[in-house]
């Protein structure tokens, strides 16, 4: 394959994704005359102010709440792509991560208008209880409630924004010839047509280590999962739980949706271990002591093969990907 074809594959199997929340932090910095202090005698290397609250941790609760919740959804369904760079949705996961969003902004619209409409009020009461605070806590505390009340804005509404982003990324090609005036050296137009041939191969070389890091974090996490509910077992009180059953359920549907590099050896693994160990419940689990030492050491066996899968070299599975994804172009085409 040449340098862009395993990102033209990818760039065909999902999408980059990138969230931003942005809501007022009700915070401000005071400085050390707003507490009566003489600056020139207040040392930065021993004393910092930092920021203060305007409003009680309550108030911004529920932004907080969807803010984390979003970044969570986000995190659960993509691969971190290009150290961070952003995150990689497979496009089995694309509905499903877009219907949660699309209902998490709907959440914050929600929240948006309630804060706004009970901003006025709050801020009433938020002064108020620095004038209390502020007549223990400071020699001048008309100072400190004017700071205070300075720090609270008029107008908030462009304060507040949910924000998602969905995007490919390509490789740079050479430098079309007529965006250059006529003026510029030609030393200049070979420079940057050997800086985007420098680029596209780093990219390349990027992006084949994105996609075998995907496949040996599916395997990762599957040899986790299987020594986590391994340990519920055994510490437990009452041994097999449904909900630990139910877990890996759960990550097997989960893995398919994310296996967008076509991990068939894995995901086979997983499909026997659903018809051989989940057909079964906690409770029959239980009752049936055999069983239960068969579950265990299944899941035993599956995380030793996950676990070593994970540390072997997944360049045939990434060749494979690349390779798959050429001959889909074909067909289409």
């Amino acid at each position: 394959m040449n340098h862009n074809s395993l990102l033209d594959v990818l760039t065909h199997e999902g999408v980059l994704v990138s969230a931003s929340i942005r809501y007022w932090r009700a915070t401000t910095k005071l400085k050390p005359e707003d507490l009566g202090l003489d600056p020139d005698k207040v040392t930065q290397r021993l004393i910092s102010l930092g920021h203060k609250k305007l409003l009680s941790k309550e108030a911004l609760e529920p932004f907080t709440l969807i803010e984390s919740r979003t970044h969570a959804l986000i995190e659960a369904s993509t691969f971190p792509f290009l150290k961070g760079l952003s995150r990689f949705l497979p496009n089995a996961k694309l509905q499903e991560t877009l219907d949660r969003i699309n209902q998490l902004a709907g959440e914050f619209t929600l929240a948006k208008s309630d804060f706004l409409g009970r901003y006025a009020e709050m801020r009433l009461n938020a002064v108020e209880e620095w004038r209390e605070t502020a007549r223990r806590l400071v020699a001048d505390p008309d100072r400190l409630v004017a700071t205070i009340e300075a720090a609270f804005p008029e107008h908030l509404e462009n304060r507040f924004s949910f924000n998602t982003q969905f995007y490919q990324i390509k490789a740079p090609e050479g430098l079309d010839l007529r965006l250059i005036e006529a003026g510029e050296q030609r030393a200049i137009i070979a420079a940057r047509d050997e800086a985007a041939r420098l680029a596209a191969e780093r990219i390349h070389y990027d992006v084949e280590r994105f996609v075998g890091e995907c496949v040996s974090s599916l395997r990762e996490e599957t040899a986790k999962l299987c020594e986590e509910m391994l340990e519920s077992m055994h510490s437990g009180k009452t041994g097999v739980h449904q909900k630990t059953l139910n877990r890996l359920i759960r990550f097997i549907d989960e893995f398919k949706k994310l296996n967008f590099v076509g991990d068939q050896q894995m995901e086979a693994e997983l499909e026997r271990v659903r018809q051989e160990f989940l057909v079964r419940t906690a409770e029959e689990y239980r009752e049936n002591r055999p069983a239960c030492q068969r579950l265990q050491e299944g899941l035993q066996g599956l995380a030793s093969m996950a676990r070593k899968l994970a540390q072997n070299e997944s360049r045939e599975l990434v060749d494979r990907f690349g390779q798959m994804g050429q001959r889909k172009f074909h067909l289409a085409a």
